[in-house]
């Protein structure tokens, strides 16, 4: 094609753009301020859609459209509200930016309701970078190159077209490597009460694992505990590999639920370029927090203990984004957080979450008051996919670990009160005898790395110790 050509077709989609776009502005005003939800008449958007509210200083609020009734549309601002007025504009924001073609490059476009949607930047030009939930740098980095964008939210993925799960992922942890074998694409919650570790586990995880790219999200914590995680748990080192997006607890609602679909959009987009991705959200729990308080707020009725429908729709939405791609393509392997209030495992949430993940590793407090960490309950734990990752005599290996270890936890009393004598029970004995290297294996301080070969040999040491006792 010679450059007439190109400046032709470059002209030709310009011209296709231009027509797409209003040839008036349309203008609405806010009727209703009730709590977290705002009112606006005037204006035809679609769910999903962005306004703009002008304040009476001029000063423009982004807001989203979360629901109608009626000729009245609900809106969920992005940011305070603070010196709203009653008949405030509602304008329209033009959704074209990111779609304007490039010279030379052929024009697709839109055909998809989520590529019409709201677009979010990608790139690898984000390595090290740490953004908000619509792609604001917090980092003091400058700005953000815009070099590609994709939709916030994606269409569902053919089961059909996934590649199973096959290939071991080395996270770094002896206990999980060995125990709890995680494969590239497997999807895996983390079930924690506050306070027992787990930030700690998932920056091991970040700074250890052979994945290519590693995407944080980091959902609803607290201001101080994103600075922490960022600069003390993950480092320097493991930062320089990864995008962090941090939607704190001070956030709207709204901006926290982009957040984690923006952190599942980044893992997709280097997915689709055939990178080893891992993917941790911390938490699943909050985001479903975010999801409750927009629901209450538009009047949607709750189902199970407080929590609505679209809640638990939600969460598979999210959830079913991460795992493999296609056959010869990249993967997401995702960990999520679920909060367990007074570590209780019945939690609907947690719950829910149990049932459309691939595995859970439970954090148990009571290890973590002993100062056993990483503080994983691997009586409590399981990983679904280990049968399909390690051979038989591999399994068999981890089974008698755990009924060694299994057997000494339940007659943990016993034998703290003296009321165990020797001679009894000869497995129990064994377990006895092998405690300290059972406790051995299983902790691991958060600056020491084990992979994945090394846990397997140590594992097969300790069976090869077992069979000879």
């Amino acid at each position: 094609m010679s450059a007439l050509d190109r400046w032709r077709q470059y002209a030709g989609d310009c011209a296709r753009i231009a027509a797409e776009a209003r040839p008036w502005l349309m203008r609405g005003k806010l009727t209703r301020a009730a709590g977290l939800v705002l009112e606006a008449v005037g204006l035809k958007l679609s769910v999903g859609s962005s306004c703009q509210i002008v304040m009476p200083s001029g000063y423009g609020v982004e807001a989203e459209v979360v629901g109608f009734s009626g000729d009245k549309l609900f809106l969920m601002p992005l940011t305070d509200t603070s010196g709203l007025e009653p008949g405030a504009a509602v304008v329209p924001l033009d959704t074209l930016g990111h779609r304007l073609p490039r010279y030379g490059q052929p024009y697709i476009p839109p055909k998809r309701a989520e590529d019409k949607g709201r677009q979010v930047v990608v790139g690898e030009h984000m390595l090290g970078r740490v953004v908000d939930g619509l792609g604001r740098p917090l980092d003091r980095g400058g700005p953000i190159e815009a070099t590609d964008h994709v939709p916030l939210t994606s269409r569902p993925f053919n089961p059909m077209d996934r590649a199973p799960v096959r290939q071991v992922l080395d996270v770094g942890v002896r206990a999980i490597n060995a125990l709890l074998t995680v494969g590239r694409g497997q999807r895996l919650g983390l079930f924690a009460g506050s306070g027992v570790g787990k930030s700690v586990l998932l920056g091991m995880m970040a700074r250890y694992t052979t994945a290519d790219i590693v995407v944080v999200g980091l959902i609803g914590e607290r201001g101080r505990e994103v600075k922490d995680f960022i600069e003390n748990i993950l480092g320097h080192e493991g930062l320089q590999r990864s995008i962090v997006v941090a939607a704190p607890a001070d956030s709207s609602p709204l901006l926290r639920l982009h957040g984690a679909s923006y952190a599942t959009s980044i893992a997709e987009y280097f997915r689709n370029r055939g990178y080893n991705v891992l993917l941790i959200m911390d938490s699943l729990t909050r985001y479903a927090m975010a999801q409750r308080e927009i629901a209450l707020a538009i009047g949607e009725p709750p189902a199970t203990k407080g929590y609505h429908p679209s809640v638990f729709a939600k969460l598979p939405q999210l959830v079913e984004r991460a795992g493999n791609g296609k056959d010869g393509g990249g993967s997401i392997t995702a960990f999520y957080t679920v909060l367990t209030e007074g570590d209780d495992q019945q939690d609907p949430i947690a719950d829910s979450a149990r049932a459309i993940l691939d595995g859970h590793f439970v954090l148990s407090r009571s290890l973590a008051e002993q100062g056993h960490y990483p503080a994983i309950d691997i009586e409590a734990s399981i990983s679904r996919v280990m049968t399909d990752l390690l051979t038989p005599a591999e399994f068999d290996a981890v089974r008698k670990f755990k009924y060694l270890y299994s057997r000494y936890q339940r007659n943990r009393d016993l034998i703290s009160v003296g009321a165990y004598v020797r001679g009894g029970d000869p497995v129990l004995d064994k377990a006895v005898a092998l405690h300290p290297q059972m406790e051995q294996f299983l902790v691991q301080t958060m600056h020491e790395s084990q992979d994945y070969a090394s846990s397997r040999q140590m594992l097969e040491s300790f069976a090869a110790l077992s069979a000879a006792s």
